[in-house]
């Protein structure tokens, strides 16, 4: 295999993330080859470099390499940008005129955010690949082409599929080799890495010193999700080099150039409302309650503890009488407690507590599985007006288990 290194050091890749390293691997790879290529990841993740390696490692090095931006190009004339068109075909065709896969023929064409071509556009491309034939804008002659496809996606191109925005025989032709681009906050080091790299390379564009990060600043640098990944990293970068007179940036001073920055990196939440169901709401419930029935039995054995060293006075100064009464009354009816006969210096006793004034009315809530149970399957009862399949269906059952449930819990219909 190539050297890694000089393959970066050539082509302008910086980092030492291990799936940066084996997106280059695949590169090299799969560069002798005619195999369509499809480089998916997040924009501004530096996917344009790697269609270059590919090209430049590849027997049609020598040949043409054409980039084009798919989303750039008006839906309108993207075939003529394409597979090029006649002379008359169109209003403004004032002559004939060559596409990209006319001019890139015996060489490598890339096809920079290939998702947004329109579906007409689509199966002329996939016929391309199968084929290797096209045929102009306003014209009925078949061309032949012999070219090398390498595409590029930031969004999800499976879901395009599902969603009916993007042919699904052509993302397995243009997938026939994937690579995937890792995030920037996926990176670690790479990241201060890159940020120094920008650094020198606009003091040098503006000659002036090259700004350089506090350890505060350094660590905001390393946490920050950097949703613009490498782009996003370049144009702020530049934006300080040119804004900033101090030349060492201060943790501060990078905040105001992000200003959505937490400070954490934190864990993305992806919801599927169509994932959404009756069953998986009455498992939150029940791990809501469980965790009540734990907190209700941590207080109980904190207010035993109370009692028993006799600091029960001092807990009344400073939470609420009410919860701490009831609380003894529950624990001292379970067993748990002594009734304390006289009181203890500085202590309180059980005649005390029962002269205690609530401030608040305690309303017992039942914690009882069987109950909400129960209320659940009454809501679903009324709601399909006391059809048990619909019921069943609402609350993730079984028919069965409903009629055994509601024969169990002798629930009037």
């Amino acid at each position: 295999m190539k050297d890694l290194q000089s393959i970066k050091q050539r082509f302008g890749i910086i980092g030492n993330f291990d799936g940066l390293n084996r997106a280059i691997d695949i590169a090299v790879q799969v560069a002798p080859t005619d195999l369509s290529v499809l480089i998916t990841g997040e924009s501004g993740t530096g996917k344009e470099s790697f269609p270059q390696v590919i090209h430049s490692y590849s027997t049609r090095k020598h040949g043409q390499y054409i980039a084009v931006n798919c989303g750039a190009i008006p839906e309108g004339t993207i075939d003529s940008e394409l597979f090029g068109h006649e002379k008359g075909s169109f209003t403004g065709a004032t002559d004939s005129r060559k596409g990209y896969f006319e001019v890139a023929d015996g060489g490598t064409i890339f096809l920079d955010e290939v998702a947004e071509l329109p579906l007409s556009t689509q199966v002329r491309l996939l016929r391309v690949l199968e084929t290797g034939e096209f045929i102009r804008v306003g014209s009925s002659k078949v061309q032949k082409t012999n070219v090398r496809v390498i595409a590029a996606s930031n969004v999800d191109v499976p879901i395009a599929v599902e969603n009916g925005k993007f042919r699904e025989d052509l993302f397995y032709r243009l997938n026939t080799v994937p690579i995937m681009m890792p995030a920037l906050r996926e990176r670690g080091e790479d990241i201060f890495l890159l940020f120094r790299k920008f650094a020198v390379d606009f003091a040098e564009k503006y000659r002036m010193p090259a700004i350089r990060l506090s350890n505060e600043a350094k660590n905001i640098l390393m946490t920050y999700s950097w949703p613009g990944n490498v782009r996003q990293l370049k144009n702020i970068t530049e934006q300080i080099s040119i804004i900033e007179k101090e030349r060492e940036i201060s943790g501060e001073v990078l905040r105001t150039y992000l200003p959505d920055y937490t400070g954490t990196k934190l864990p993305a939440v992806i919801r599927k409302d169509e994932e959404k169901s009756f069953s998986s709401e009455r498992e939150i419930l029940y791990k809501i309650l469980f965790d009540m029935k734990s907190d209700m039995n941590d207080l109980k054995k904190l207010v035993l503890d109370l009692i028993k060293s006799g600091d029960l006075d001092v807990a009344l100064h400073n939470t609420d009488s009410g919860v701490i009464k009831h609380l003894f009354r529950e624990t001292h009816e379970e067993g748990q407690a002594p009734e304390p006969s006289t009181p203890r210096p500085g202590g309180i006793s059980h005649h005390d507590i029962n002269n205690i004034q609530d401030t608040e009315e305690v309303v017992e809530e039942s914690l009882s599985l069987a109950g909400k149970e129960v209320e659940m399957i009454k809501k679903a009862l009324e709601k399909y007006n006391g059809k048990r399949k619909l019921a069943a269906q609402e609350l993730g059952i079984s028919e069965r288990t409903l009629y055994r449930k509601i024969k169990e819990y002798e629930i009037e219909m």
